[in-house]
């Protein structure tokens, strides 16, 4: 099923808003505060607090959708924001070299941090990408079938970093372009919806310590070995969901039975995002899975590229591993 962003607030359990020409006005304006120093870069502590002030003044109603989803995520805990100030017409070629981020503001970057900063802190990890705080997820030559941002093949559906102690709680992906044939989706998939479907049994089984999740192939060889743990957290009538379809293992033939018909139930309710230019959707990395549907690269600058922010709510649990207070977790 593919859902346009054209749906009012709250339509099929999906949060949206799509920003008026006043909101863009006002946003823009914001954005230009960010990017005037072509010095800057967005990894500085000072960016991130400048960035941190100027998202307080964010038109009044993007900032009261992304603090109502901040408390009430929906059924879906997706939020879709439609209208963000990009312009296609003024973006460099899409990038296609591994491991690209930005590390200067522009002001895609800059629309991308000032909204995420309005539900909490960006962070981002060392042995991802380096630590940078804006990501670009972008198809890479020879990556096309890697499990991870530089592929174009099916992305399996997961919960961002699903191995780590300190995943985050939000994944926001800012569209500059789509592909040249528009096909590639965003999938979601959320445990609220997809919970009434599954047995008590295979409820109690996946609230269980009988899964092992590994680390993405993005975070190196270097990460500990994971220890088995439950994939359904918290309470049991709205838990967390903690799971990776490509990385995580079952134990145990029961834990491997409740992992197929976690997979099925998630399948029958999973939901298609085609992004357009200057489509923000922000995922509730505690309660959804996403993904990504296939496309075809072609390698000549138009290629789909989409702005990746990671955000934690609760920078004091994280403490002890951002080095001087700040923003990458080591």
């Amino acid at each position: 099923m593919t859902t346009q962003m054209n749906s009012p607030v709250n339509a099929d359990g999906v949060i949206s808003l799509e920003l008026t020409e006043n909101d863009r006005y006002a946003v823009r304006r914001l954005t230009t505060a960010l990017t005037t120093n072509p010095l800057a870069l967005i990894d500085s502590t000072e960016w991130v607090r400048q960035a941190m002030e100027l998202s307080c003044e964010l038109p009044l109603r993007l900032r009261e959708a992304l603090r109502r989803f901040r408390r009430h995520p929906g059924a879906e805990a997706v939020l879709l924001v439609r209208g963000l100030p990009v312009d296609e017409d003024d973006l460099p070629p899409t990038p296609s070299v591994p491991g690209s981020v930005e590390r200067h503001p522009t002001t895609p970057a800059a629309a991308l941090a000032l909204t995420s900063l309005q539900l909490g802190d960006i962070t981002a990890f060392r042995q991802e990408k380096g630590g940078a705080l804006v990501q670009n997820v972008v198809p890479v030559p020879g990556q096309e079938d890697f499990q991870g941002n530089a592929g174009s093949t099916t992305l399996t559906m997961h919960v961002e970093n699903a191995f780590h102690t300190h995943r985050p709680d939000y994944v926001a992906l800012l569209c500059l372009r789509n592909d040249h044939e528009n096909v590639a989706g965003l999938r979601t998939a959320s445990v609220r919806t997809a919970l009434a479907l599954l047995s008590p049994e295979t409820r109690r089984v996946l609230s269980e310590p009988r899964f092992v999740t590994d680390a993405p192939p993005s975070f190196g060889d270097s990460t500990p070995s994971a220890k088995p743990s439950a994939v359904l957290n918290g309470c049991p009538d709205d838990p967390d969901i903690v799971v990776d379809f490509h990385a995580t293992q079952p134990q145990d033939e029961a834990a491997a039975a409740a992992f197929r018909a976690l997979g099925e139930a998630l399948e029958r309710v999973r939901r298609t995002f085609v992004l357009r230019t200057g489509d923000l959707a922000i995922v509730d990395n505690r309660l959804a899975l996403h993904g990504r549907t296939a496309f075809r690269p072609r390698y000549d600058g138009r290629d789909r590229w989409l702005q990746r922010t990671y955000v934690h709510l609760d920078p004091r649990r994280t403490r002890p591993y951002r080095e001087a207070d700040g923003n990458v977790l080591s």
